[in-house]
């Protein structure tokens, strides 16, 4: 009977031949070692053993990607590249995420016969399914907290990075709620520092989120970052649970995914799931991780949002990745698993058409600091300018028309850009 089995396909670069290169990278991750060793017979192969499932050649180069690489006697200077797809029996490791992680990625990244490897997708059995349930709330849970439907959810982020005094921070939400934002997160800088303790900002937000949403009928979604320790996040999510929030945010390179999958299991409210330092998993491109890949383990953890940057944002990714990042965690996966792309970075209205042309949805949470708060209208007009950008999006008018009949948004063009 065929075992059941995990796909994973590498982008790999090597100076040996593609098929050397893939044999290796199957015996190191299973049933190899540099050499035979006693008890590693043909049945134990047979049952334990990786194995190649196809070999795609792509163009060489005359050089190697990364440092390190050894080249065969007789090298004749060409590195060739190649997607390399692989199968693992998944008895190896069961539905586990952290022995997963040392199957698909483990050792390999150190191996000598490549100079190029990067994960570029994952296939996983139903039995991940079944052991790490994914999202409690994710995009529909997330719409009816919210109470927006129709729309990208839209909101911002505290600046200063580190944090506001909690006077002044309770004046933003007040401001931001009036101005009526949906959402608004504490910076991935700020946490549960000395300086401002997370039992402190949550009372202080709380009390301000309460107060605004008596005065305005809407209460925000304000994402805490309550990233720390496993117990320091169990204590966390009680603080702002106990106090009525209704989000919480981690960095999930910070926690990892197990401490990801252990939040989910008793979160009680969606998990805001931050990137920052993917940046290291995924820059060069013949090393680490693409996103298509890595956010499927995100979503089998849990993470209700995931951060996938924003078109033409400050960061060096290409919009082709970015959207590529966005139709990845819209994709359906086991039938559901839904986690609501955070489009974010030098976002403004005017970043609403290409989001919109190029992914065809409005199932994204969009967030803009200096696009909303810095508008020369004040929040409220900046609030309205984003709305007002994804409905000329929508609608197929051009955004500098639909600024005619806007105010809101011409102001918006008259400083960001060019409509």
């Amino acid at each position: 009977m065929e075992q059941e089995r995990v796909t994973a396909v590498y982008l790999i670069e090597t100076p040996y031949t593609l098929e050397r290169a893939a044999e290796v990278i199957a015996g190191e991750q299973s049933t190899g070692t540099f050499t035979a060793v006693p008890g590693e017979t043909d049945q134990l192969k047979e049952r334990h053993g990786a194995r190649i499932e196809q070999i795609v050649e792509l163009p060489s180069v005359s050089s190697p990607s990364l440092p390190g690489s050894k080249t065969p006697p007789g090298h004749d200077g060409f590195y060739r590249r190649g997607e390399v797809t692989v199968s693992f029996p998944m008895h190896n490791f069961g539905p586990s995420i952290p022995n997963l992680m040392s199957a698909i990625a483990g050792n390999l990244f150190e191996l000598q016969e490549l100079s190029g490897l990067r994960l570029v997708d994952l296939e996983l059995p139903e039995a991940f399914a079944a052991r790490y349930p994914g999202p409690r709330f994710g995009i529909a849970g997330t719409r009816e907290l919210t109470g927006v439907y129709d729309r990208p959810i839209m909101g911002t982020i505290v600046k200063p990075s580190i944090g506001l005094p909690m006077a002044d921070l309770q004046q933003m939400i007040m401001d931001v709620s009036a101005a009526g934002l949906d959402f608004i997160k504490d910076d991935e800088l700020n946490a549960n520092g000395t300086y401002a303790p997370l039992a402190q900002r949550v009372s202080a937000v709380m009390d301000a989120v309460n107060r605004a949403a008596d005065a305005t009928g809407k209460k925000i979604m304000y994402a805490f970052n309550i990233t720390g320790d496993i117990d320091e996040m169990e204590r966390g999510h009680e603080l702002v649970v106990k106090a009525g929030g209704n989000c919480v945010m981690v960095s999930i390179m910070s926690v990892g995914l197990t401490g990801l999958a252990h939040l989910s299991k008793y979160s009680e409210v969606p998990i805001h799931g931050h990137r920052n330092q993917w940046g290291m998993m995924t820059r060069c491109p013949l090393l680490g991780f693409a996103f298509p890949a890595y956010q499927k383990l995100c979503r089998l953890a849990g993470a209700d949002h995931l951060h996938v940057n924003g078109l033409d944002s400050k960061f060096y990714e290409s919009n082709s990745s970015v959207v590529s990042s966005i139709r990845a965690c819209l994709k359906p996966m086991y039938n559901g698993f839904g986690t609501m792309p955070v489009v974010s970075s030098a976002q403004w209205a005017g970043t609403a058409p290409a989001t919109y042309e190029a992914t065809s949805t409005v199932d994204v949470m969009h967030l803009a600091g200096g696009g909303i708060l810095a508008h020369p209208g004040g929040a409220a007009a900046g609030f309205a300018s984003m709305k007002q950008g994804w409905e000329a999006a929508v609608q197929g008018v051009p955004l500098a028309e639909y600024a005619k009949r806007h105010p809101e948004l011409q102001q918006a063009i008259a400083k960001y850009g060019k409509g």
